[in-house]
């Protein structure tokens, strides 16, 4: 493991929030964000209501510019995003998960607890140097975001589509 549980968990969940404004989109109704907040494994306050999903899509592109900029740019956001919510860290037990850390209320919006949990995760990327771990999707078809936790840093697609898209795409020009 690369980093922590929490901090994986919280940046695969950023990064499939922001490739789901993508087409086809995968954000666009309450049972979207309801699947989403399921999957990730988000906890406390969740609406589902159709405000709550206005504002987890507003989010989208704040966190794609984080999750896309140079180290010292995203230290920048991460300040930033951790100010804007008043952030305060403090250890965490719940369900199966051990102490973790969470930076709001659980009664905080959801749009604000998954900026700050993706903000938290993007702290342990800076220090560590490992912004090359998020990357642009290689098809060049696809502005999607990759999230590279491989050993061998080889994860060039941000879905098993690109992958195989690209693959074919290689074998047709191989063969002519």
């Amino acid at each position: 493991m690369l980093f922590a549980h929490d901090t994986e968990v919280s940046l695969r969940a950023a990064v499939a929030l922001v490739n789901s404004a993508s087409e086809p989109e995968t954000m666009r109704t309450t049972a979207d964000l309801d699947a989403f907040f399921a999957e990730h494994g988000y906890t406390g306050r969740h609406t589902g209501g159709a405000d709550e999903l206005a504002e987890v899509r507003r989010l989208r592109p704040r966190l794609r510019t984080l999750l896309t900029s140079d180290r010292d740019t995203a230290a920048e956001l991460v300040n930033d995003l951790l100010r804007d919510a008043g952030a305060l860290p403090r250890l965490v037990r719940h369900g199966d998960v051990d102490w973790h850390v969470h930076a709001v209320d659980d009664d905080a919006p959801l749009a604000e607890r998954i900026a700050v949990e993706t903000a938290m995760a993007m702290i342990d990327v800076i220090r560590s140097d490992e912004m090359s771990r998020l990357d642009v999707c290689s098809d060049e078809t696809c502005d999607g975001v990759v999230l590279d936790l491989s050993r061998n840093r080889s994860k060039r697609f941000c879905s098993p589509a690109c992958g195989n898209r690209n693959a074919v795409a290689a074998y047709r020009a191989r063969r002519r």
